[in-house]
Order: structure tokens, then C-alpha cells, then sequence
């Protein structure tokens, strides 16, 4: 299946960049580029992509004020440096099918994420997965917490346990993945050596069936369709 893409970013070097990569692989053909909210709209309704790769802020008009048109004609995956809370939480309540924060993930995973995007499967960079996090701890409560409001998610532990046979640290791992940790991190929490977090990690991805860490925040949130 070919997927077509929008890119919409304001800086030309990184619609340069971005419309390089994806230009390598054969699934993946871009249709156009613009600069600003107003134009990504006008141009996806003359293109129709299928996948829309939009930043959020942007001079002439940002990604979230035309999130709401854009969504109404093609899938969508913000791709930005930010990764405010506010802003996380505002685009994946406006329609945003992913978000991914620049610098989070590989070129390879960028590709997946596209591919997924376009089959209805969100992705997430650790950052927008953390938002996610807090959402479910804040329903936990009596809905006093200043969290923004988020999509609710499934209880971790018990879902990942039962259907991916995880172990007790396998499951604590993946915890940490959710709120957004780097293997460093785990490592430091966890009190074990970065090398076995790796460890860990592969096989938490073989028992997931994920290809990359955001692919496999996206099954513990429970926003991976299959």
C-alpha cells in the first residue's frame, strides 16, 4: 500500500529533510509541502493525503488551529520540538492520530509511524505517552488534579500480564517506558545496569510484537490497534 504525506512544517530545512528520508522508501511518496496551517488545509483538500506529518507552531498559522479541518481529511501525526503537556494533550483531543517529539525517535520508526499512522495506529513519542500517563493517574483521583485533560487509558500491568505473559520486571519496565523513561533512567530506578535494560527491552518488543519503543508504548496505553 502506498501512503501518500503531507508535510507541514514552516522551516524549509526540515520539509527538506524530512521530504529526503521518506523519499527513499518505495511505500511512502509525498504529495506536497506547506508552511503554515491555512495552506496545509487548502493543499490536503486538493492532494488528499493520507497522512498529514504537521508541526505546531508555525508563524502563519499553527498546527492545532487547523488540527480539527486537517483530521476531517486525512490521518494525522504531529511531528514537533514540543513536548508541553498542554500542547500533547490539546492535540490528541483535536483529532491528532500520533505525536512524535523531534529527537526522540530514529528515522526507521519515523517510517513505521507513518505506515501505522496511515492504518489508524497511533503513535506515540515517550513524551506524549508520559501525558497519557498522567491522565490515567489523574482520573485516578477526584479529578482535582491540575494534569490536563487526556484521553483515558488502560491499567498497564494487569493488561500486559494477562495477554503478553509478561514478567514482574518486564511489566515494571514497561511502567517506566509509559512515563517516558530512558534506558538510563531504568536503569538508575531499577538499580540494574543499562546493558540488561536493553536486554529487557528486546524482549518486551518480541513479546509485544513491537518494532520500536513508541510501538510499544502504544500497546501498554492500549492506543495500538492491531
Amino acid at each position: 500500500m502506498s501512503v501518500g504525506v503531507l508535510i507541514v512544517d514552516d522551516n524549509p530545512v526540515v520539509r527538506m529533510g524530512l521530504w529526503s528520508l521518506l523519499a527513499t522508501d518505495d511505500d511512502i511518496e509525498v504529495y506536497g509541502e506547506a508552511s503554515s496551517g491555512p495552506e496545509a488545509v487548502a493543499l490536503a483538500r486538493e492532494v488528499e493525503p493520507d497522512v498529514v506529518l504537521l508541526d505546531v507552531r508555525m508563524p502563519l498559522g499553527g498546527g492545532l488551529e487547523v488540527l480539527s479541518d486537517l483530521a476531517d481529511l486525512a490521518a494525522v501525526l504531529m511531528l514537533t520540538y514540543s513536548d508541553e503537556p498542554a500542547v500533547v494533550s490539546e492535540a490528541l483531543r483535536g483529532g491528532a492520530t500520533g505525536y512524535l517529539v523531534h529527537g526522540s525517535f530514529e528515522s526507521r520508526e519515523l517510517v513505521l509511524a507513518i505506515k501505522d499512522t496511515a492504518r489508524g495506529r497511533a503513535r506515540l513519542s515517550p513524551p506524549a505517552a508520559a501525558v497519557l500517563m498522567q491522565g490515567l493517574v489523574a482520573s485516578r483521583g477526584a479529578g482535582t488534579s491540575s494534569v490536563p485533560s487526556v484521553p483515558s487509558v488502560p491499567s498497564v500491568p494487569d493488561r500486559l500480564v494477562r495477554r503478553h505473559r509478561l514478567s514482574r520486571r518486564e511489566v515494571e519496565i514497561c511502567e517506566l517506558l509509559v512515563r517516558g523513561s530512558s534506558n538510563a533512567d531504568i536503569a538508575s530506578t531499577l538499580f540494574i545496569e543499562e546493558k540488561t535494560v536493553k536486554n529487557h527491552i528486546n524482549r518486551i518488543f518480541a513479546k509485544l510484537g513491537a518494532e520500536s519503543r513508541s510501538e510499544a508504548i502504544a500497546t501498554c496505553l492500549g492506543t495500538r490497534v492491531s
